[in-house]
């Protein structure tokens, strides 16, 4: 009992506390939100039970991932590469999709539990990535052809495997944005953006016309041109319905448990991918931007971690964090605004589903972690 008390009470004292009070506030907000969404369903207490478990299961890796030396596992990153692209090839056997009408097959159903294997590997991903910039810059090489050709390919495995086995574009673009974003703060000279940036211009009609369907063209066009979708009764009915939902709202909402449209179940996947618009409708401005304060408040600290880290692969994996919420809640919110294209982003820590968010709290100790061990002892207190 001592030996806990003390493990406890060092944990408490060492740990990156403010983080996991942020991480936890985030989780029990999303879950009332997706509380009150599913409280006229047939059987809420399925999904319920899955993310309470979730979010247990994730403080628990918070907690194991703040004492892995994030070192030692990116030492292992080419076994970490294989095990990751296998866990993705998985979705190519065994991959079922949320709906019929999606097209994606990006999860894999164990009885009731659904686990989303690419939402799980961006953690791998980001430590790898950080991994091959890192040994390069120690070598002063990272701005030479060949290494920059092997991390770019390092990529491609992972965004093309994605799209071939489970057709999740979603998910694809949140690792474009880290990779790139990874890229810019490890040092990647301008000159290698721009000439990415051309390969990008002359590859994209190729990509366009052969990779994607007619309708997920039409997906991510219609947000900008809407004249696409005259009726407004398919890919435009969700966003639409989202943004009369959060302006209803005005400043302070139609109160918890009382939005109509919330209530009347009329937005599709609303505790999923659209649970920013049920903060809109019940709980209004105030609501939302509490939600935004609270991502923002965790995407800052990741980057303060990563600048006050004292090695390269540390702050690597700090930013690529931050850059994956960046991108996860840019997108998202755009979607419930109806200013993006709808390609099933989860909100962190608010959306329902099990897989995004344990891997949100272990992303959360990974950074906790490098702030226990690396940071200067000046800076511990911050």
């Amino acid at each position: 009992m001592k030996v806990l008390l003390r493990a406890i009470l060092r944990f408490l004292r060492e740990s990156d506390i403010f983080l996991l009070i942020v991480s936890l506030a985030s989780a029990i907000y999303g879950y009332v939100l997706i509380a009150s969404v599913l409280r006229g369903t047939n059987n809420p207490g399925g999904e319920l039970n899955v993310q309470i478990g979730a979010i247990v299961i994730g403080v628990i890796l918070f907690i194991l991932f703040s004492y892995i030396d994030i070192d030692i596992i990116a030492d292992k990153s080419r076994v970490l590469l294989v095990v990751s692209l296998l866990f993705i090839s998985t979705l190519y056997f065994w991959g079922v999709g949320e709906d019929t009408h999606s097209g994606q097959s990006a999860w894999l159903r164990f009885f009731d539990v659904g686990v989303q294997p690419a939402e799980i590997v961006k953690a791998p991903f980001i430590i790898i990535i950080a991994k091959y910039i890192t040994n390069y810059t120690e070598r002063k090489t990272l701005n030479s052809f060949l290494p920059l050709f092997q991390i770019l390919f390092v990529f491609i495995l992972f965004f093309g495997l994605i799209l071939v086995v489970s057709a999740d574009l979603g998910t694809a673009l949140i690792y474009f944005f880290v990779f790139v974003a990874m890229l810019f703060v490890g040092g990647v000279k301008l000159r290698w953006f721009a000439l990415g940036t051309a390969l990008l211009t002359v590859m994209f009609p190729v990509f366009w016309l052969n990779f994607l369907s007619e309708r997920e063209r039409t997906r991510i066009l219609v947000p900008f041109m809407p004249e696409l979708e005259p009726d407004r009764l398919d890919l435009l009915w969700q966003p639409d319905q989202s943004v009369r939902a959060i302006s209803s709202g005005g400043f302070f909402g139609q109160g918890l448990g009382n939005g109509r449209l919330t209530q009347g179940g009329v937005i599709p996947a609303q505790h999923t991918d659209f649970i920013f618009s049920a903060a809109g409708e019940e709980l209004g401005f105030i609501g939302c931007m509490i939600i935004i304060a609270l991502l923002v408040t965790i995407i800052i600290r990741c980057i303060i971690i990563g600048i006050r880290s004292n090695n390269t692969l540390s702050m690597l994996v700090c930013f690529g964090i931050a850059a994956k919420f960046l991108a996860q809640t840019f997108e998202n919110i755009g979607m419930a605004l109806g200013i993006m294209p709808v390609i099933g982003v989860t909100l962190p820590f608010f959306s329902y589903g099990g897989s995004s968010v344990v891997t949100c709290f272990a992303v959360m100790g990974i950074v906790s972690g490098i702030k226990l061990r690396q940071n200067p002892a000046r800076f511990r207190g911050f």
